[in-house]
């Protein structure tokens, strides 16, 4: 029984871990390193992380540098960002990039709102997956006359108190994320 709700919280944490690596992703108006995590260059042949190659850091409010420790690498990772969807384009000076981001629209920021709200939602339907799967496993551990009735109950009452925890978790990411990208 406690291994069954171990594993379940073990999961429902990495499912909330991904939603803030998601949301990390997501522009929001002010530079942020994590936008290019999923940024790949082509270094010598393997696929490789720009903050692997670069220093990347907030110079100004919404701006942000690239200064990669071998020059002969910052075509690749100009063009890496250009091919990306980030939608930012890139300055090459030809020592450091630099990624300029601009304000949002009103528009925009409804479009990311709607986003933000969807990848939650997304969340919590997974959350809500791991808590059947795991009612699952405790139902056929009460037929397989593992679990009393009573233990059970407890299992399931758990579990529910799990689920109901995670997803105010996320409610309350899912806030300060749409806050942060209300904010002008």
């Amino acid at each position: 029984m406690k291994q069954v709700l171990a594993k379940a919280e073990e999961h429902m944490n990495k499912t909330v871990s991904v939603l803030q690596e998601d949301y990390a992703a997501v522009r929001a108006g002010r530079a942020n390193p994590a936008i290019l995590d999923k940024v790949m260059v082509d270094y010598y042949g393997a696929p490789t992380a720009i903050n692997q190659l670069a220093a990347v850091s907030v110079s100004e409010a919404r701006v942000l540098t690239i200064q990669p420790w071998d020059g002969s690498v910052l075509k690749a990772i100009e063009k890496a960002i250009q091919t990306s969807d980030i939608g930012i384009n890139p300055q090459n000076d030809g020592k450091v990039i630099r990624l300029t981001f601009p304000q949002l629209t009103e528009e925009r920021r409804k479009e990311l709102a709607k986003e933000i709200s969807k990848m939650a939602e997304e969340s919590k339907i997974a959350v809500r997956n791991i808590r059947r799967d795991a009612m699952d496993k405790l139902k056929t551990m009460k037929k397989n006359s593992e679990l009393t009735e009573d233990d059970l109950n407890k299992a399931e009452k758990k579990t529910q108190e799990l689920t109901d925890r995670f997803c105010k978790e996320i409610d309350a990411i899912q806030t300060k994320k749409n806050k942060e990208i209300m904010e002008i």
